[in-house]
Protein backbone atom coordinates (compact mmCIF):
# COMPACT_ATOMS: atom_id res chain seq x y z
CA UNK A 1 0.00 0.00 0.00
CA UNK A 2 1.51 3.22 -0.73
CA UNK A 3 1.90 6.19 1.51
CA UNK A 4 -1.49 7.83 0.24
CA UNK A 5 -3.34 4.83 0.71
CA UNK A 6 -2.31 4.18 3.94
CA UNK A 7 -3.22 7.90 5.33
CA UNK A 8 -6.72 7.79 3.51
CA UNK A 9 -6.63 4.32 5.41
CA UNK A 10 -5.81 5.37 8.93
CA UNK A 11 -7.61 8.75 8.44
CA UNK A 12 -10.91 6.89 8.43
CA UNK A 13 -9.93 4.37 10.87
CA UNK A 14 -9.48 6.88 13.34
CA UNK A 15 -12.68 8.48 12.71
CA UNK A 16 -14.37 5.11 13.25
CA UNK A 17 -12.47 4.91 16.34
CA UNK A 18 -13.48 8.37 17.21
CA UNK A 19 -17.31 7.43 17.14
CA UNK A 20 -16.20 4.54 19.35
CA UNK A 21 -15.13 6.68 22.11
CA UNK A 22 -17.69 9.34 21.80
CA UNK A 23 -20.17 6.01 22.17
CA UNK A 24 -18.46 4.44 25.14
CA UNK A 25 -18.65 8.10 26.43
CA UNK A 26 -22.62 8.20 26.19
CA UNK A 27 -23.20 4.20 27.44
CA UNK A 28 -20.90 4.15 30.17
CA UNK A 29 -21.72 7.93 31.31
CA UNK A 30 -18.18 8.70 31.84
CA UNK A 31 -16.55 12.04 30.79
CA UNK A 32 -13.19 13.25 29.68
CA UNK A 33 -14.07 12.67 26.05
CA UNK A 34 -12.19 15.95 24.77
CA UNK A 35 -9.23 14.17 26.04
CA UNK A 36 -9.68 10.83 24.26
CA UNK A 37 -10.46 12.87 20.61
CA UNK A 38 -7.33 14.81 20.68
CA UNK A 39 -4.88 11.59 21.35
CA UNK A 40 -6.91 8.84 18.72
CA UNK A 41 -4.52 9.86 16.02
CA UNK A 42 -1.32 9.16 18.02
CA UNK A 43 -2.61 5.96 19.74
CA UNK A 44 -3.85 4.95 16.26
CA UNK A 45 -1.02 5.18 14.10
CA UNK A 46 1.66 4.26 16.96
CA UNK A 47 -0.23 1.08 17.08
CA UNK A 48 -0.15 0.34 13.54
CA UNK A 49 2.89 1.62 11.81
CA UNK A 50 5.15 2.04 14.65
CA UNK A 51 4.59 -0.56 18.21
CA UNK A 52 5.64 -4.22 17.71
CA UNK A 53 3.01 -5.14 20.65
CA UNK A 54 1.17 -8.53 19.13
CA UNK A 55 -2.54 -9.01 20.38
CA UNK A 56 -1.64 -13.21 20.23
CA UNK A 57 1.27 -12.69 22.45
CA UNK A 58 0.74 -9.54 24.77
CA UNK A 59 3.10 -10.73 27.22
CA UNK A 60 6.47 -11.26 25.52
CA UNK A 61 8.88 -10.28 27.23
CA UNK A 62 10.49 -8.70 24.29
CA UNK A 63 7.21 -6.72 23.34
CA UNK A 64 7.36 -2.80 22.36
CA UNK A 65 5.74 -1.20 25.60
CA UNK A 66 3.11 1.28 25.31
CA UNK A 67 1.79 3.83 28.36
CA UNK A 68 -0.55 5.96 28.29
CA UNK A 69 0.15 8.14 30.84
CA UNK A 70 -2.90 10.25 30.51
CA UNK A 71 -5.09 7.70 31.89
CA UNK A 72 -8.54 9.37 31.85
CA UNK A 73 -7.94 9.19 28.25
CA UNK A 74 -8.07 5.20 28.34
CA UNK A 75 -11.42 5.38 26.02
CA UNK A 76 -8.51 5.90 23.29
CA UNK A 77 -6.72 3.20 24.46
CA UNK A 78 -9.75 0.45 24.38
CA UNK A 79 -11.40 1.73 21.10
CA UNK A 80 -7.59 0.99 19.43
CA UNK A 81 -7.12 -2.20 21.50
CA UNK A 82 -10.13 -3.70 20.29
CA UNK A 83 -9.35 -2.81 16.84
CA UNK A 84 -6.46 -4.56 17.20
CA UNK A 85 -7.90 -7.94 18.35
CA UNK A 86 -6.43 -7.60 21.97
CA UNK A 87 -10.10 -7.96 23.12
CA UNK A 88 -13.54 -8.33 21.64
CA UNK A 89 -15.31 -5.22 20.42
CA UNK A 90 -18.57 -5.97 22.40
CA UNK A 91 -16.82 -5.32 25.85
CA UNK A 92 -16.30 -1.60 24.33
CA UNK A 93 -20.13 -1.32 25.35
CA UNK A 94 -19.37 -2.05 29.03
CA UNK A 95 -17.28 0.15 29.46
CA UNK A 96 -17.24 2.13 33.02
CA UNK A 97 -20.09 -0.71 34.25
CA UNK A 98 -20.81 -2.41 37.01
CA UNK A 99 -18.42 -5.76 36.82
CA UNK A 100 -16.98 -4.52 33.43
CA UNK A 101 -13.27 -5.18 32.89
CA UNK A 102 -13.31 -1.33 31.18
CA UNK A 103 -12.79 0.64 34.03
CA UNK A 104 -12.92 4.26 33.98
CA UNK A 105 -9.11 4.71 34.26
CA UNK A 106 -7.28 1.62 33.04
CA UNK A 107 -5.57 -0.91 35.92
CA UNK A 108 -3.24 -3.33 35.30
CA UNK A 109 -4.11 -5.92 32.91
CA UNK A 110 -7.79 -4.99 33.31
CA UNK A 111 -7.61 -6.36 29.04
CA UNK A 112 -4.57 -7.56 27.40
CA UNK A 113 -2.81 -4.96 26.08
CA UNK A 114 -2.95 -2.37 28.99
CA UNK A 115 0.16 -2.43 30.85
CA UNK A 116 0.32 -0.57 33.80
CA UNK A 117 -2.48 1.80 36.04
CA UNK A 118 -2.50 5.15 34.71
CA UNK A 119 -4.61 8.41 36.21
CA UNK A 120 -2.90 9.79 38.98
CA UNK A 121 -1.03 12.32 36.28
CA UNK A 122 2.55 12.47 36.58
CA UNK A 123 3.49 9.16 37.20
CA UNK A 124 3.74 7.26 33.46
CA UNK A 125 7.19 8.81 32.43
CA UNK A 126 9.01 7.54 35.33
CA UNK A 127 7.38 4.12 34.75
CA UNK A 128 8.40 4.26 31.06
CA UNK A 129 11.95 5.16 32.39
CA UNK A 130 11.73 2.18 34.41
CA UNK A 131 11.23 -0.11 31.65
CA UNK A 132 13.43 1.56 29.53
CA UNK A 133 16.30 1.43 31.56
CA UNK A 134 15.68 -2.53 32.59
CA UNK A 135 15.74 -3.24 29.23
CA UNK A 136 18.84 -1.77 28.65
CA UNK A 137 20.65 -3.87 31.55
CA UNK A 138 19.01 -6.96 29.92
CA UNK A 139 20.39 -6.34 26.80
CA UNK A 140 16.73 -6.30 25.14
CA UNK A 141 15.66 -4.36 21.85
CA UNK A 142 11.90 -3.48 22.89
CA UNK A 143 11.51 -0.11 22.96
CA UNK A 144 8.90 1.98 25.09
CA UNK A 145 6.52 4.91 24.34
CA UNK A 146 4.53 7.21 26.71
CA UNK A 147 1.70 9.35 25.92
CA UNK A 148 1.46 12.13 28.02
CA UNK A 149 -0.86 15.14 28.67
CA UNK A 150 0.32 18.63 28.87
CA UNK A 151 -0.87 18.86 32.10
CA UNK A 152 0.75 17.05 33.78
CA UNK A 153 3.70 18.76 32.57
CA UNK A 154 2.94 20.88 35.73
CA UNK A 155 4.11 18.30 37.97
CA UNK A 156 8.00 18.19 39.55
CA UNK A 157 8.04 14.08 39.21
CA UNK A 158 7.92 14.45 35.10
CA UNK A 159 10.80 17.53 35.16
CA UNK A 160 12.92 14.78 37.63
CA UNK A 161 12.48 11.75 35.14
CA UNK A 162 13.36 14.48 32.45
CA UNK A 163 16.62 14.72 33.82
CA UNK A 164 17.13 10.85 34.68
CA UNK A 165 16.72 9.92 31.10
CA UNK A 166 19.20 11.42 29.60
CA UNK A 167 21.60 10.80 32.30
CA UNK A 168 21.27 6.91 31.19
CA UNK A 169 21.34 7.64 27.74
CA UNK A 170 17.51 5.86 27.28
CA UNK A 171 17.48 6.16 23.71
CA UNK A 172 14.60 3.38 23.77
CA UNK A 173 11.90 5.84 25.06
CA UNK A 174 10.29 7.69 22.95
CA UNK A 175 7.39 10.30 24.97
CA UNK A 176 4.71 12.05 23.10
CA UNK A 177 3.11 14.88 24.91
CA UNK A 178 -0.61 15.56 23.64
CA UNK A 179 -0.32 19.17 23.49
CA UNK A 180 -4.39 20.00 23.31
CA UNK A 181 -3.83 23.60 25.87
CA UNK A 182 -6.15 22.61 28.60
CA UNK A 183 -6.04 21.34 31.87
CA UNK A 184 -9.34 20.37 33.66
CA UNK A 185 -9.92 23.91 35.03
CA UNK A 186 -8.92 26.05 32.24
CA UNK A 187 -5.94 26.90 29.66
CA UNK A 188 -2.72 25.15 29.97
CA UNK A 189 -0.69 28.17 29.87
CA UNK A 190 -2.47 30.17 32.00
CA UNK A 191 -1.96 27.87 34.66
CA UNK A 192 1.97 26.80 34.45
CA UNK A 193 4.03 28.49 31.91
CA UNK A 194 4.49 25.74 29.64
CA UNK A 195 5.98 27.87 27.08
CA UNK A 196 8.40 27.42 25.24
CA UNK A 197 7.93 23.61 25.43
CA UNK A 198 10.07 22.35 22.79
CA UNK A 199 12.95 24.45 24.05
CA UNK A 200 12.73 23.44 27.56
CA UNK A 201 13.04 19.65 26.18
CA UNK A 202 16.02 19.94 24.39
CA UNK A 203 17.81 21.56 27.58
CA UNK A 204 17.35 18.70 29.27
CA UNK A 205 18.93 16.32 26.72
CA UNK A 206 16.22 15.09 24.96
CA UNK A 207 16.07 14.93 20.70
CA UNK A 208 12.69 16.87 20.69
CA UNK A 209 10.14 16.92 17.77
CA UNK A 210 7.00 19.51 16.82
CA UNK A 211 4.16 17.69 14.84
CA UNK A 212 0.61 18.57 14.16
CA UNK A 213 -1.01 15.21 16.26
CA UNK A 214 -4.23 15.03 14.77
CA UNK A 215 -2.41 14.72 11.46
CA UNK A 216 -2.04 11.07 10.36
CA UNK A 217 0.55 12.55 7.78
CA UNK A 218 2.64 14.47 10.13
CA UNK A 219 2.69 11.59 12.91
CA UNK A 220 3.50 8.61 10.36
CA UNK A 221 6.25 11.17 8.27
CA UNK A 222 8.39 11.23 12.23
CA UNK A 223 7.33 7.51 13.45
CA UNK A 224 8.59 6.03 10.09
CA UNK A 225 12.28 8.05 10.35
CA UNK A 226 12.68 8.62 14.28
CA UNK A 227 16.05 8.13 14.98
CA UNK A 228 16.40 5.62 17.74
CA UNK A 229 19.60 4.91 18.67
CA UNK A 230 21.04 8.11 18.80
CA UNK A 231 22.06 8.19 22.91
CA UNK A 232 19.22 10.49 23.66
CA UNK A 233 15.46 9.83 24.80
CA UNK A 234 13.58 11.38 22.53
CA UNK A 235 10.45 13.63 23.14
CA UNK A 236 7.46 14.53 20.61
CA UNK A 237 5.44 17.37 21.45
CA UNK A 238 2.00 16.89 19.52
CA UNK A 239 0.04 19.76 18.58
CA UNK A 240 -3.66 18.62 18.92
CA UNK A 241 -7.13 20.03 19.48
CA UNK A 242 -9.20 19.30 22.58
CA UNK A 243 -12.57 16.99 21.13
CA UNK A 244 -10.99 16.64 17.92
CA UNK A 245 -13.16 16.01 14.79
CA UNK A 246 -16.44 16.88 16.17
CA UNK A 247 -17.51 21.04 15.37
CA UNK A 248 -19.15 21.38 19.01
CA UNK A 249 -16.83 19.56 20.80
CA UNK A 250 -13.59 21.20 19.57
CA UNK A 251 -11.42 23.48 21.41
CA UNK A 252 -14.47 23.70 24.31
CA UNK A 253 -12.97 22.47 27.70
CA UNK A 254 -16.54 21.36 28.90
CA UNK A 255 -16.37 18.58 26.99
CA UNK A 256 -13.73 17.31 30.27
CA UNK A 257 -16.57 16.86 31.73
CA UNK A 258 -19.73 16.53 29.91
CA UNK A 259 -21.31 13.07 28.98
CA UNK A 260 -22.96 13.34 25.17
CA UNK A 261 -26.67 12.50 24.75
CA UNK A 262 -28.00 9.80 22.18
CA UNK A 263 -28.76 13.27 19.64
CA UNK A 264 -25.37 14.31 20.50
CA UNK A 265 -24.15 10.75 19.53
CA UNK A 266 -26.25 10.15 16.37
CA UNK A 267 -24.92 13.99 15.24
CA UNK A 268 -21.14 13.33 16.25
CA UNK A 269 -21.60 10.12 13.65
CA UNK A 270 -22.81 12.40 10.91
CA UNK A 271 -20.29 14.27 11.40
CA UNK A 272 -17.96 11.62 11.08
CA UNK A 273 -18.99 10.44 7.65
CA UNK A 274 -20.05 7.06 9.17
CA UNK A 275 -23.28 5.94 7.68
CA UNK A 276 -23.45 2.33 9.34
Amino acid sequence: MDQDCRCSALQHLCQELRYQIIRMSHLGEAPHLGSSLSCIDLITCAYETFLQISAQSPDDPLRDRFFLSKGHAVTALYAVLAHKGFFSKKLLETFNQDGSCLPEHPTPKCVPGVEIATGSLGHGLSLGIGHALSAKIQGHAYRVMVLMSDGECNEGSVWEAALFAPAQRLDNLIAIIDFNKWQATGRSEQIMQLSPLKEKWMSFGWQTYEIDGNSVEDILALLNNLPIGQGKPIMIIAHTVKGKGISFMEDNNNWHYRIPTAAELDQAKQELGLTT
